[in-house]
């Protein structure tokens, strides 16, 4: 447990950035399942690609507040970006 008052202040600030992180990543899992869900169903490529960029976005936030490492966000874009091109053709 803390004992000065600035590390107590340090708990309180790691809680709050913690649930931040997690809600943070929950919404990326969310988005790469709705590409690949639009992928398997099949929808009009336009709406696919909308949410391409949806994710594509989520993951650069995540990757510039740190949350995410560069390259683990740079995977799933490249990885998520296969499937879109490939379900295209």
């Amino acid at each position: 447990m803390a004992n000065t008052k600035s590390a107590k202040k340090q708990s309180r600030q790691n809680i709050k950035r913690r649930d931040v992180n997690l809600a943070r990543k929950t919404a990326i899992k969310s988005a790469a399942k709705k590409v690949l869900l639009a992928i398997e169903q099949g929808e009009d490529i336009k709406v696919t690609q909308e949410l391409m960029r949806d994710i594509e976005a989520k993951l650069a936030r995540a990757k510039g507040k740190g949350t995410l490492h560069k390259k683990a966000a740079s995977r799933k874009i490249g990885r998520l970006a296969k499937r879109v091109a490939a379900a295209s053709k």
